[in-house]
């Protein structure tokens, strides 16, 4: 698959030019004096260094490109901006977060969009800005209030996949299921919630700074109210993965509990059959004992020629049982 997804050279928000290559991209959008929007997937160091030639890209910027799993940030250099998204999207057959990689630079009269991972659909971004003329021709900043907006919106099917799945897991907290599955469960759980955290909370902060602005760079009233809308949004995924983060703390501490509970009266009946198998045995030791040494054929026992030698015995023989009997069932020994 050639890195190079989609290219287009646009003029007052439409495409006039679709180059087939990077040189072709370079000579286009300065004859037309218009905004070149380059989209690469998993390009080749060779490419994202003709980019950066091309568009005078800050090293370090290019070697966070190069380099790969970063944080979600942003950051100008110059004229430039440069940022980092982590996508995700929920993969229901596996339940499980996949997280993703998105690197944008952008300029004056350019966007370079460089992805890592399936997410997030920027052909689907293109698209609704060539069908939106007007707001394609608020320049570079609309674009990469567009991708941000993608982003955010393919988080929600996220959240509702965490959803689904915490709520699963409060209803196997009080129910039959493995103890040792279900730790394992909340905390891998707990580990996707953290890094989706860490992708989400990033962007409010980054949104806001792009929002306001600078007394250099000013943005478009229009743009920052869009802007703002995809703000809100994002605040409210990150109040409700903290939310979750929250729960799965609880239901840990509560699973934790009831494994020591479990784990508690398996041990006290443990200990009550231990106490009962020890009394019969004390019982029954009683009687052997005595029953082993009468049965004996010894002629010179005083005891065989008594008139009540062997009833007397079996009295004794069962007294004693009694007592050993009376004496664990009441724990004195114990």
């Amino acid at each position: 698959m050639s890195p190079l997804v989609d290219n287009g050279v646009y003029v007052d928000g439409r495409r006039v030019e679709t180059p087939t290559n990077l040189d072709d991209t370079y000579r286009l959008m300065d004859d037309h004096d218009g905004l070149a929007w380059i989209g690469l997937y998993r390009p080749s160091p060779r490419e994202v260094a003709s980019v950066a030639r091309e568009f005078d890209l800050h090293p370090l910027a290019v070697e966070d490109a190069l380099t790969g799993h970063q944080r979600s940030k942003l950051e100008r250099y110059g004229d430039t901006l440069f940022a980092v998204l982590r996508p995700a999207r929920y993969r229901d057959e596996l339940e499980t977060v996949e997280f993703g990689e998105l690197h944008l630079f952008v300029g004056p009269d350019f966007v370079v969009t460089i992805r890592h991972a399936e997410s997030p659909d920027l052909a689907a971004v293109r698209r609704r800005m060539e069908s939106s003329p007007e707001l394609l021709a608020m320049g570079p900043e609309a674009v990469l209030y567009a991708i941000l907006d993608e982003v955010v919106d393919e988080y929600e099917p996220v959240v509702a996949g965490l959803e689904n799945d915490i709520d699963e897991i409060e209803d196997q907290l009080f129910g039959d299921s493995d103890d040792d599955a279900l730790s394992r469960r909340i905390y891998e759980l707990s580990r996707e919630v953290i890094n989706f955290q860490r992708a989400v909370q990033p962007l409010a902060a980054m949104l806001e700074w792009l929002r306001r602005g600078s007394e250099k760079y000013r943005v478009d009233v229009e743009l920052q109210r869009s802007l703002r809308d995809v703000l809100d949004h994002a605040i409210r995924i990150n109040e409700r993965v903290g939310s979750f983060r929250a729960i799965l703390d609880n239901a840990l501490t509560v699973h934790s509990a009831l494994v020591a509970r479990r784990q508690t009266d398996t041990s006290l009946k443990q200990n009550d059959e231990i106490k009962k198998i020890s009394s019969w045995a004390a019982i029954i030791f009683a009687p052997t004992l005595i029953g082993t040494v009468y049965g004996m054929n010894f002629d010179d026992m005083p005891e065989t020629h008594w008139e009540f030698g062997y009833p007397a015995a079996l009295a004794a023989m069962v007294l004693f049982g009694v007592g050993l009997y009376a004496v664990f069932k009441f724990k004195k020994w114990l």
